[in-house]
């Protein structure tokens, strides 16, 4: 906990894409810029903790902002709920400019950051490595869990047989979600996913039933491997029992998870929104090594996600990643802060299937996968639209995706792109305009 005045020094600004990257959504990031105005400003300041200022409004009195940099947190007396408010992306543009000055934290500042640093202190939270209170009586639950598994798994590869022998013409949406909810109440939340997806192709496009389909051959597949893991390889065995649903512990993938070191860039960020949770996809590739890597974070509606890793940075550090066949998720083990990484490479078309279908050999139920491609023009295809590089190789655009934005961005001419490939077609995330990061 702090303990009066720190010693005065300062942190290095960041870039102007990194704030932006903080922002909840494209209209927040536009307000924010909007407040990046030094005559909006009274008494800014820049510590090696904290940016702080008040800011004129609309109120007779200014508005105290005050970023905390090391998580990063939000203080604003603004009664916007979006995590950071304008006032703070405005802020920190600003000190990304170079238009903040450097000065030593006033009280109310002081006071903000030792209260943070109290409850945090205060907050409950297992240790790393320290085993459960009673191994016995976890082992005993996770027997049972597996016993439901197995169960679940069984009933699921007996509906599916009676599906496929009654046809497909007739599958029901609502039937599918059915199974998924029974699924559920056998602990096989990845069975249950599955069945969501599956329901979700019914009806959609002309070629539905071959996806349909290969959805629910994959989840046969899967049911019927959840019988014999102790059979199949170690590393095969991980990705079976991730696909079901069962849980890695955090603590397991730092102590014995493969390390890797590398510079790694971040290619892009995705957020997907539910009721009772957001979850963010970071993107990352080994600039020496190639390899992908996906960083998941999470928090509930309304919170702010982890911003330690903006698209177009490259950060220094060492990944430890899960067990699996194919891996790809990972834990941030270690890494210095992260700094601009100008244009990065990346491979042709042809290239980058290869590496798609390397993955699916070896983990068949995988549904994405990062591709970064070095340039590529977006060409209109009848009612969709290609990602062409410069060897006439082509790429579907998922027809999901917005392709404007990037239409936009690019001018019809070729530009790095950053997306994830699905069984759609690929989904851009990122792409550069130069040595500009835009997030599509």
């Amino acid at each position: 906990m702090r303990v009066g005045p720190r010693p005065y020094c300062v942190a290095v600004p960041w870039s102007v894409e990194r704030v932006l990257a903080l922002a909840p959504d494209p209209a927040s990031a536009g307000a924010g810029r909007g407040q990046a105005v030094p005559a909006t400003w009274m008494e800014p300041g820049a510590s090696e903790a904290a940016v702080w200022g008040a800011c004129r409004g609309s109120g007779k009195q200014p508005y105290q902002v005050c970023v905390e940099l090391a998580e990063p947190a939000f203080r604003c007396t603004c009664p916007s709920r979006k995590i950071p408010c304008k006032h703070a992306l405005g802020l920190l543009l600003l000190w990304a400019r170079g238009s903040v000055p450097d000065g030593a934290e006033p009280e109310w500042v002081r006071a903000w950051l030792t209260e943070r640093a109290e409850r945090a202190r205060r907050r409950p939270g297992r240790q790393a490595g320290v085993p459960p209170r009673d191994p016995e009586a976890a082992a005993r639950r996770a027997e049972q869990r597996a016993q439901r598994v197995a169960a679940g798994a069984a009933e699921l590869r007996e509906w599916l047989t009676d599906r496929v022998r009654s046809g497909l013409a007739g599958a029901d949406a609502e039937e599918l979600y059915g199974v998924a909810a029974r699924m559920v109440d056998a602990q096989a939340p990845g069975l249950a996913g599955g069945l969501r997806r599956a329901a979700g192709v019914i009806g959609r496009g002309r070629d539905w039933p071959g996806r349909l389909l290969t959805e629910l051959a994959l989840l046969h597949v899967l049911a019927g491997a959840s019988t014999r893991l102790a059979d199949l390889p170690a590393d095969l065995a991980a990705t079976v029992r991730t696909r079901l649903g069962f849980p890695t512990d955090t603590a397991d993938v730092l102590a014995n998870g493969e390390r890797v070191t590398d510079q790694w860039v971040v290619t892009g960020l995705v957020d997907e929104v539910t009721e009772r949770l957001t979850t963010r996809r970071a993107w990352l590739r080994g600039r020496d090594s190639g390899r992908p890597a996906l960083v998941l974070s999470f928090a509930p509606p309304g919170q702010p996600l982890d911003r330690s890793l903006p698209p177009g940075h490259v950060v220094r550090g060492e990944l430890a990643f899960y067990p699996g066949a194919a891996p790809l998720r990972a834990l941030v083990a270690g890494a210095d802060e992260p700094v601009r990484a100008g244009r990065p490479g990346g491979d042709a078309v042809c290239a980058a299937l290869e590496s798609v279908a390397q993955a699916l050999a070896v983990d068949p139920w995988q549904d994405r996968w990062p591709l970064l491609l070095a340039g590529v023009a977006p060409v209109a295809d009848g009612g969709g639209w290609l990602l062409v590089d410069a060897e006439g190789a082509a790429l579907l655009i998922d027809e999901r995706a917005d392709p404007w934005p990037l239409l936009a961005v690019s001018a019809g001419a070729p530009v790095p792109v950053a997306g994830e490939w699905t069984a759609t077609g690929l989904r851009p995330m990122t792409c550069w305009d130069g040595d500009r990061t835009v997030r599509l």
